[in-house]
């Protein structure tokens, strides 16, 4: 029920003829903040009035005077210099809101003009477990997915797999040097990610003890001109004192951030300098960063030993990660690893020079573009392709495979250059029809401003994490059950209430905040009843359940009727107002692929909710029709809940 939708028209029809073009005007028609000024507030007359040289309320008169919304509002309103307010007729909304009540899609028409979209998110790197920092691009991603799909897009949910590159050779070296058969054996997935950390942790000494007599050196530069500024800031000069102390401020930061930078490179090597064990380990693999670019060459190149190799740890890794998949209840149309394009990246690269796009720079094969000051390497010296050859095959492959309107990228904003330089240089390669955006999102902090991390400085498991959610949400439920006497439920409903609470309140947390925006991360807060959680957002719905269980009401019977609305109560009316609204939420988040509307409208909704519910009895109200009025409200709030959380990856349970 798009009530927002025929508006607009109603006003495009009125300004047809006032301005040459109406449409960007009617991006000002939106609901009222408060109910004082109506129901929705059409802010367009200031604008125009600069356009046209008029006073802004005669533009409003004029506007008035052409519009005609009396099919479903009362007499417009002018306020103020020229706000034009608009009241939704009662009897329309309890109208409307029957039309909602009996129609299993919530009174929503899919869309006239259904795109093809591909929506590419989560990618993790199969060859290690699956962490905190994947939480986002997946069920941000998934949630635009399912709202996409939901309104009537053709919706192609893609897990563009790390299955390929050097992360493959850090494993198959830790392999064949540092492994534990035994442990192997019994946990193949957690030995492997063992030997990538060991790994890593080796290449990672070797680098910091290179790395610091340049950030020593960097560091005294900094020193050096920081002394100048001073001098410069004592001057008895004012322009030279000016600009002393406007070096010093600018060195503080750079010099602060570089002292962070050596301090952080010196623990590294200490992790490892400090344990005898991880000393020796380092010592007797001097050269293991370039050791594993040979075992990664090497696999590419097709030997047998690494192939074979690759091959056996494959499945497990898949395995793995599919049960993090399965414990979030996400599915993916297709997922193909970086491995599937590989046969292809050669002739991406032939391409790209036969149509004079890419040129030898150094060794290397170049794509130079405008706007940037380093191209986009797609061949390096040595022969081997990066990550941007395999997206660009991945284009081509998407484009042929599905020829989608839109591509969505939904990776971490520290992406952004590589993806602006990714869709410029596919742009000149000829897919210039297509829609490619990169919906970036925020880093997940911790409590001390800085990524969320375990106490060791790890980068925290993302099974860990739901593990964690569940166990704090079951304790909270053993909590409350425990003060109600009234409430009797068994182990398993209760910890199928855990689940449903803990992971569907881990999700809310993450898509209930604006995707581009950092979050800090709180199990408590995020388990809270009050606020915007999941647990507020579910509750009314069990409420509701309880409700219909209370009176005795068959739930299927009742919606198979045809129930008297009247809105009597300004809660009932706001609650029906609301419910109304669910069409331009979504329609909302798929503007700017905002999933946090969504959520945002939940909020509101169900906060609508609970005002209806304090002040309106249900199954003892005042008169039959009321009772009917109300029973119809809780049902479509119901509905509207579940279809909402649903849209965002969450289960409801139906008692709490």
């Amino acid at each position: 029920m798009n009530v927002l939708a025929q508006l607009k028209q109603a006003f495009h029809s009125a300004l047809q003829g006032m301005v040459a073009d109406p449409t960007p005007y009617l991006e000002l028609i939106r609901p009222s903040q408060d109910a004082k000024f109506g129901d929705y507030q059409a802010n367009c007359a200031m604008p125009l009035a600069k356009e046209l040289g008029q006073k802004p309320r005669d533009i409003a008169q004029g506007i008035v005077e052409r519009l005609d919304v009396s099919q479903w509002c009362d007499t417009p309103e002018i306020a103020g210099p020229g706000f034009i307010n608009l009241r939704l007729r009662d009897e329309w909304i309890a109208q409307a809101l029957g039309t909602v009540f009996a129609d299993a899609q919530l009174g929503i028409v899919p869309t006239a003009e259904p795109k093809t979209v591909v929506v590419d998110y989560s990618s993790p790197n199969v060859a290690k477990p699956m962490h905190v920092g994947h939480i986002r691009s997946t069920v941000i991603g998934d949630s635009i997915s399912r709202v996409l799909r939901f309104l009537g897009h053709r919706v192609v949910s893609d897990n563009h797999l790390g299955d390929w590159g050097t992360q493959f050779g850090m494993i198959i070296y830790g392999y064949k040097h540092f492994r534990n058969d035994e442990a192997y054996q019994v946990a193949p997935v957690a030995e492997l990610a063992r030997l990538y950390r060991l790994v890593r942790a080796v290449i990672d000494y070797h680098a910091a003890v290179l790395g610091v007599p340049a950030q020593e050196a960097a560091l005294a530069k900094l020193v050096e001109q920081r002394t100048v500024a001073e001098q410069l800031a004592a001057s008895t000069d004012a322009a030279e004192a000016k600009k002393g102390a406007a070096d010093l401020k600018r060195l503080g930061s750079r010099i602060e951030a570089s002292e962070e930078g050596l301090r952080a490179t010196r623990e590294k090597i200490a992790l490892t300098e400090d344990s005898p064990e991880a000393l020796a380990r380092a010592q007797a693999h001097p050269n293991i960063a370039t050791s594993v670019l040979d075992e990664t060459a090497a696999l590419h190149a097709g030997d047998a030993e690494n192939r074979k190799l690759w091959e056996e740890f494959l499945p497990y890794c898949r395995e793995d990660i599919q049960r993090v998949y399965k414990r979030l209840n996400i599915e993916f149309d297709e997922e193909l690893g970086e491995s599937f394009y590989q046969p292809w990246l050669g002739e991406v690269v032939e391409e790209f020079q036969a149509k004079g796009l890419a040129r030898e720079s150094d060794g290397a094969q170049c794509v130079f573009l405008d706007g940037f000051d380093t191209p986009m390497i797609i061949r390096k010296r040595d022969g081997a392709f990066l990550y941007a050859t395999t997206d660009l095959a991945t284009i081509r492959y998407r484009m042929k495979q599905w020829q989608p309107d839109a591509i969505l990228y939904v990776v971490d904003h520290r992406q952004g250059e590589h993806f602006h330089k990714l869709f410029a240089a596919a742009r000149a390669w000829g897919y210039d029809h297509v829609d490619l955006r990169h919906v970036a999102f925020g880093t997940v902090m911790g409590s001390d401003g800085r990524p969320f991390k375990t106490r060791d400085g790890d980068t925290v498991g993302l099974e860990g994490l739901l593990d964690r959610a569940v166990e704090k949400a079951r304790s909270v439920v053993d909590e409350n059950l425990e003060k109600s006497k009234d409430l009797v439920f068994s182990g398993e409903e209760r910890q199928r209430i855990a689940n449903v609470v803990g992971i569907g309140s881990l999700k809310y947390a993450d898509l209930s905040q604006n995707r581009a925006s950092d979050y800090t991360f709180s199990y408590d807060k995020m388990l809270e009843l009050k606020g915007n959680t999941a647990p507020y957002l579910l509750y009314p719905y069990a409420r509701v359940n309880g409700i219909f269980a209370k009176g005795d009401i068959d739930t299927e019977a009742f919606r198979a009727t045809t129930p008297t609305i009247s809105l009597d109560t300004p809660e009932e009316r706001q609650l029906a107002l609301k419910l109304l609204q669910f069409e331009n939420a979504l329609l909302d988040v798929t503007v700017d692929y905002l999933p946090n509307l969504l959520a945002n409208y939940l909020y509101d909704l169900t906060s609508s909710f609970g005002q209806f519910y304090e002040k309106c009895k249900v199954l003892e109200a005042e008169t039959e029709t009321a009772k009917q009025t109300r029973l119809a409200l809780c049902d479509v709030m119901r509905r509207t809940v579940r279809q909402g959380l649903e849209l965002l990856g969450i289960e409801v349970v139906e008692r709490m």
